[in-house]
Parts: structure tokens; C-alpha cells; sequence
């Protein structure tokens, strides 16, 4: 995993500690989606977020994604499911980070199925909580 930022601004043990406070929430992310439970997932969106779906719809504020999410996420777990792994952590400050993962696409059973993905969160760190600020979810293609 790659891990920028300056050295100055935030200590080994705290960089470790926020490292670990943002897959929790892409793990919360995972879970909703998986469970579909459309209000978990939206709760992890900063009031004034934006998001570009995997199929390239901009979404603009927690509103917006609110009510296509509730479009999309009941019933779309019938066949499919996908998992998240952070692997990258880029630190812009010690409280904005730019969070690079894998998406991983499931057949029921566990087995692969299309091509993974690669989301881009920005994230803030405000009262404490790591919310989603400015996300993109872009298909991998082969070749």
C-alpha cells in the first residue's frame, strides 16, 4: 500500500490509526451495499458529496445520492455482490485523503464474474468520522 503525505503532519502510529478508521468505512460501505441497506450506505456521504457511478451518472449531495441509491441498491444483490480493498492512502492533509481500492465483482457463490473495479473516495475527517466527499467508480477493462 502507498502512503503520501508529508512526513511533518502526521506521526507513524496516527497515519496507522487513520489508515484503519478509513477501511472501517469502506468496509461499512461493502456491508451496506452487500446487505442493501440503502440509509447505511448514504449516512457515509458529507452532506455536500459528489459521485460518479461505475457507469458514469454524476450525483451531486447526499439528496441526490439518497434517491437513486434507493433506485438501485434494494434487489441488485439477486445474482452478484462485490468486495472492497483499500490499496492505496494518499494523505492531502492530515484530515483529506484521496483512498484508492479494488472492487472485486461476485457471483453469489464467490466466484469473479466482469471486470473489477477501481473506485477513487476523496475523504474528510470532520467531527471525529471519515466521511465521502468526491467519488468515482470506473470499470477496469481487460486489455
Amino acid at each position: 500500500m502507498m502512503i503520501g503525505m508529508e512526513t511533518t503532519a502526521m506521526d507513524e502510529q496516527t497515519c496507522e490509526a487513520e489508515i484503519e478508521a478509513i477501511r472501517k468505512v469502506i468496509a461499512r460501505l461493502e456491508h451496506a451495499q452487500q446487505n442493501e441497506l440503502p440509509e447505511e450506505f448514504v449516512a457515509l456521504f458529507r452532506a455536500d458529496a459528489i459521485w460518479t457511478t461505475g457507469h458514469g451518472k454524476r450525483l451531486t449531495g447526499r439528496d441526490e445520492i439518497s434517491f437513486f441509491t434507493h433506485q438501485v441498491l434494494p434487489g441488485a444483490r439477486t445474482d452478484a455482490t462485490a468486495t472492497y480493498d483499500v490499496v492505496d492512502v494518499l494523505f492531502i492533509r492530515p484530515d483529506v485523503a484521496a483512498v484508492k481500492a479494488h472492487a472485486q465483482y461476485l457471483t453469489l457463490g464467490g466466484e469473479p464474474i466482469g471486470n473489477a473495479g477501481t473506485p477513487l473516495y476523496v475523504m474528510a475527517k470532520e467531527d471525529g468520522e471519515w466521511l465521502l466527499v468526491a467519488c468515482q467508480n470506473t470499470e477496469v477493462l481487460d486489455g
